[in-house]
């Protein structure tokens, strides 16, 4: 099974529903508790042979497992989320959906530097004429974990919101792209935000830094080093 297999046999299929109900279930953002028997009862198939996908399934990398006393406990891998996000992505294309890429980190502490960044008059101005809203001064720094720093390029590919450079007669301040994205952590959620991505950043990939009207930490409100997920689209 591939995500780009232009042909799908049965089985293909079949691994793809049983990757689309975990993913329902939560099983990208966490390890979820899975049953055989209730697994097999929603997608219409018998036990064993569910317990067959998840062996396939395992073996090609799509999913993480492990047996405990509650249960199996399973998570998709990164591997696993982008053929669903590839299958996501065919019907997109029938259809016209927004794209949406999805990833988890945690909030990190930055440096103090979009506070400045994003306070100057340059940038304000287009943030309200292109986003519709007045960023709070100062961003909200996000590190990806190891499952979905993979899928970073992902955001890079959508069609994003362009912020131009510009000048103040004494030096050049480089432009950005920003994307729409929601926040949510446990259980609460935020939009509008935008992940601010800028032409020219000292960040490694696997940091983001997100951008909305409001300071995140407090209407989260979030701390250091806790778990956010965010669902970017175009």
């Amino acid at each position: 099974m591939t995500a780009n297999s232009p042909q799908r046999t049965t089985g293909d299929c079949m691994r793809l529903a049983v990757l689309k109900a975990l993913a329902l279930d939560g099983g990208i953002e966490r390890e979820i508790t899975v049953a055989d028997p209730d697994l097999a009862t929603r997608l219409g198939q018998d036990a064993d042979h569910v317990e067959s996908l998840l062996c396939e399934l395992e073996e090609a990398t799509c999913i993480t497992r492990r047996d405990t006393e509650s249960g199996q406990q399973i998570r998709l891998t990164g591997h696993g989320v982008d053929l669903l996000q590839a299958e996501y992505d065919e019907y997109r294309d029938l259809f016209g959906s927004v794209s949406l890429v999805s990833v988890t980190g945690t909030v990190t502490d930055g440096m103090g530097e979009g506070k400045h960044y994003i306070s100057l008059a340059g940038y304000q101005q287009q943030f309200r004429k292109q986003l519709g809203y007045e960023p709070f001064p100062g961003t909200l720094n996000v590190e990806l974990d190891g499952e979905t720093a993979a899928r970073r390029d992902r955001i890079d590919s959508l069609d994003g919101i362009s912020i131009a450079e510009w000048e103040d007669g004494e030096r050049t301040y480089g432009g950005a792209t920003c994307y729409p994205t929601e926040v949510h952590v446990d259980g609460a959620s935020f939009e509008p935000a935008h992940i601010l991505v800028p032409d020219r950043t000292h960040h490694d990939d696997r940091v983001i830094e997100v951008i909305a009207p409001v300071k995140l930490r407090d209407a989260l409100p979030l701390e250091s080093d806790d778990e956010v997920a965010l669902d970017v689209s175009e």
